[in-house]
Parts: C-alpha cells; sequence; structure tokens
C-alpha cells in the first residue's frame, strides 16, 4: 500500500508498505544487478550507508546462477543475505540493450545469452515465474523499451504490444502468488509507460495501463539518447495521467540533477548505475559537485572526498590514500569509492523527503543545483 504524506508542488513525500518493510519515498535504489553492487559492497555495507531498496535484474540472474537455483536455496533475499525490499527488474531493457542477439514477437522475445550465445526466450509469463522464482518485493512487467531514436509509427506498435504483455503479466503474477510452493506470495507488480518522446502516445499508455490498477508504476523508455529536456518534458506530460495513489518509478534515472528535476515533476523511486560505476572509475559525487580523484592536484590532499560526510570513506581516509589505492590498482580504492557515492546519493533522497515535509523542496532544488555548479577545490 502506497501511503501519500505530503505535496510540495508536484513533488512528493510517500511511504510504500511491503511484506520486506516500508520504504520511504523519494528514494533511489542501490543497484545490484546480478545480487551484488559492484564495487565489493556487502548487503551489511547496504544497511550501514543507509540503503533502503536493493535492485536486482531478472534477465542477468535467470542467466547465471539461474532462478530455479535461486528459488531452491530460498529466494533472493535469503540467497544475498538481504532482509529489507528487493526490486526486480523484468529483462525488458535487454531487449533494448541486446539488440543484436534477439528477435521480438509477439509472444515474446528470443535471445542469445550474451555469456555463452545459448538461446533463451522470455515472455511475459517466463518474466513473472522467474521473479516470483527469485521472490522479489516488487517484481516490474516485461515491456520492450525502444530507442528514442525510433520512428513513431515503430513506437506505437512496440507500446501496443507493451500493453498486451502487461495484461499478461499481471494475469500470470495472479496465477503464481496463488500457488503453494510460491515464496513471496505478497509480490507486487509495477507496470511500465513507454512511448520514447512522443507525448501522445505517452499518454495513451499511461490512460491505459492506469485501467489496470497495478500496484505502481514506472516511466520507461527513457536516459537512452534523448536530452534532458526531452526527458523532463515527458515526465511532466505522464505523470499527471499516473495515479496520485501509487508510486512512479524513472527507470535508470539519474544523476542527482535528474533527480532533483524528477522529484520536482512527481516522481517517487529512481535506480541508476551512476555511483557505482562512476565510483570505480575514481568519481566521486559531493556536495559541490563530481571530482576525479585520479587528478594529480589530489596526490598531497589530506581532506575526506568530503568535508562533514559520514560515509565510511570519509570517516577515516583521506583523497591522497584513495588516489593511491586507485593508482595502484587496489581494489579497496574502488570499494571506498563506490561506498561514498551510494551514501551521497542515499543522503541526498533523506534531504529531498526531508525538504518536501518542511515545504522547501523549490528551494532546497535551486541552492542544491546551485552549489553543484561549484569547483571541488
Amino acid at each position: 500500500m502506497y501511503e501519500l504524506i505530503k505535496r510540495d508542488g508536484s513533488a512528493r513525500r510517500g511511504r510504500l508498505h511491503t511484506v520486506h518493510g516500508v520504504i520511504e519515498t523519494p528514494v533511489f535504489m542501490n543497484v545490484g544487478t546480478a545480487a551484488a553492487i559492484k564495487g565489493a559492497v556487502s548487503t551489511m555495507d547496504l544497511k550501514e550507508i543507509g540503503t533502503q531498496v536493493e535492485l536486482s535484474n531478472t534477465y542477468h540472474l535467470h542467466v547465471r546462477p539461474g532462478d530455479d537455483v535461486v528459488k531452491k536455496l530460498g529466494g533472493l533475499h535469503r540467497f544475498m543475505a538481504w532482509d529489507r525490499p528487493i526490486l526486480t527488474d523484468s529483462g525488458g531493457f535487454q531487449v533494448f540493450s541486446l539488440a543484436g542477439l534477439r528477435k521480438i514477437r509477439e509472444e515474446g522475445v528470443y535471445f542469445n545469452s550474451h555469456i555463452d550465445g545459448r538461446k533463451i526466450f522470455m515472455g511475459p509469463e517466463e518474466s513473472m515465474q522467474i521473479q516470483s522464482n527469485l521472490a522479489s518485493t516488487i517484481a516490474m512487467a516485461f515491456d520492450e523499451c525502444p530507442s528514442s531514436q525510433a520512428g513513431r509509427d515503430y513506437i506505437q506498435a512496440s507500446v501496443d504490444r507493451t500493453a498486451r504483455w502487461l495484461s499478461r503479466c499481471k494475469a500470470e503474477m495472479g496465477r503464481l502468488n496463488e500457488q503453494e510452493d510460491t515464496i513471496n506470495r505478497k509480490q507486487l507488480l509495477f507496470g511500465i509507460n513507454q512511448g520514447a518522446v512522443y507525448e501522445d502516445i505517452r499518454i495513451r499508455h499511461a490512460q491505459q495501463i492506469t485501467e489496470l490498477d497495478l500496484d505502481g508504476y514506472a516511466i520507461g523508455g527513457l536516459a537512452v539518447g534523448e536530452s534532458h529536456e526531452e526527458m523532463y518534458r515527458i515526465i511532466e506530460a505522464v505523470v499527471p495521467y499516473l495515479p496520485l495513489t501509487k508510486p512512479i518509478y524513472l527507470m535508470g534515472v539519474g544523476t542527482p540533477a535528474n533527480i532533483l528535476e524528477a522529484v520536482e515533476r512527481g516522481v517517487d523511486f529512481f535506480d541508476c548505475v551512476y555511483p557505482s560505476r562512476n565510483g570505480r572509475h575514481g568519481h566521486v559525487y559531493t556536495k559541490y559537485g563530481k571530482l576525479n580523484l585520479f587528478n594529480a592536484k589530489y596526490e598531497l590532499d589530506e581532506r575526506p572526498i568530503e568535508e562533514g560526510c559520514d560515509c565510511p570513506a570519509c570517516r577515516t581516509y583521506s583523497r591522497a590514500y584513495i588516489r593511491h589505492l586507485l593508482k595502484a590498482k587496489e581494489m579497496l580504492g574502488m570499494r571506498l569509492c563506490v561506498l561514498h557515492n551510494l551514501y551521497y546519493y542515499n543522503k541526498l533522497m533523506e534531504k529531498i523527503r526531508t525538504a518536501i515535509e518542511e515545504e522547501r523542496y523549490s528551494e532546497f532544488k535551486r541552492d542544491t543545483l546551485r552549489m553543484m555548479e561549484g569547483a571541488v577545490m
């Protein structure tokens, strides 16, 4: 159940009650594609840095170790020793990212595994079955994520098929949640709005999927090549046609600035690989913007990554030491940067929630963006 606590303009402060605990929104979900955060970050670390939701990927876990293996081991929560909410992406994004390895049909998608080339078929029913085996808190509906550069006719046909797939997803999840051997019989289902950068297609699809009364709704197919301005325009167009009484998830987004802008437009859930990926390359986020620890100017810098930060890296280590680790290709360097970045994102969401509660979100967004444009010395 989603509880809307406060609105400040279109920005929403909410609370999603799930079988694995309460999610305070807006929230950033920390991405652990294959049931682990890249950068040697454990689930114990995730709790220490304030993570509410971990996100894993259906396709990747189906390929390895196999969702049947995870089910035999008690589900994803037990498998990775994490007792808080987990969202599983449906595998639909791989329809986009593995374009050279798949064929899309009405029944579903035929893949060749990116690991060993073996043939895989995934349709709405298969995606729901895999996610049920994983026993995640929130399952995402199976969809196609078309390129933002695709023509209107293709986009319309794709969205129509995604709508048909969503009805099949809902029916299959209903069936699975009634099975005696289903691990999580209270698994939630989020539908996904598509339509590239065509507002009218997006709006019609939003109206259509809203009629299915799902547990939540996502805006997919953004941050895949369109400009930030186009993305914000689509969010503004779509959100009014999604129910106020359900959480809204902007998939795969994004930078701190993207999140601040999207929250102002009514978005509740976010995920992105940026904090972990950038951290593994020595790029770390601060309130004054992003800095690159490989830069020579940090060689003798004894300050933490960010003054006043209470993350595990900043509490103990200097920029100079972390830079040394990165240059020496020591895994600890990557780990500390990833921990800092995820902590930064989680703490940013906490500040966002407080600003909405106190009805000062516009001012908070403006001041935070202005500060991010400064240079870290």
